[in-house]
């Protein structure tokens, strides 16, 4: 049982979809942060609607309450870049050197038959049963 769930956990595909889904998370928060600090208090100073509040520059002197959060943003990146980092030489490695490890520790085994083979073998048999059955009808 625990080895089929450390196959399961070894196979590429799933370690790609946990990191796919973590840095994903990551990415959705520098696009918050983006819209929030940035995208939004441009669109409230054309709107005339209350701006976010946080850290920035005033980009409008007749509105003091609009800032751009460049702040957030780069928090954002940074954040981003950090679980990246992380993800990357937590996860992502140790598994790639587990797998190239075990990799090199298979051999190739015999090969697989042709299916011209296998009909040649299909064919024999059927014969030394038909040989079989005569005999015992005698």
């Amino acid at each position: 049982m625990l080895k089929g769930f450390k196959d399961f956990l070894m196979r590429g595909n799933v370690v790609d979809l946990a990191v796919a889904v973590v840095v994903g998370t990551a990415f959705t928060a520098i696009v918050t942060a983006f819209t929030n600090g940035l995208i939004k208090p441009l669109i409230n100073t054309v709107g005339g609607t209350d701006a976010a509040q946080g850290l920035g520059f005033n980009i409008l002197s007749g509105n003091p309450s609009t800032f751009l959060n460049f702040g957030d943003v780069i928090n954002a990146a940074v954040n981003f870049v950090l679980i990246a980092a992380v993800v990357y030489f937590v996860i992502v490695l140790p598994v790639k050197t587990i797998q190239q490890r075990r990799k090199r520790g298979q051999e190739s085994g015999p090969s697989e038959p042709t299916d011209i083979e296998l009909l040649m073998e299909i064919r024999d048999l059927l014969k030394q049963q038909q040989e079989q059955r005569q005999k015992q009808e005698l």
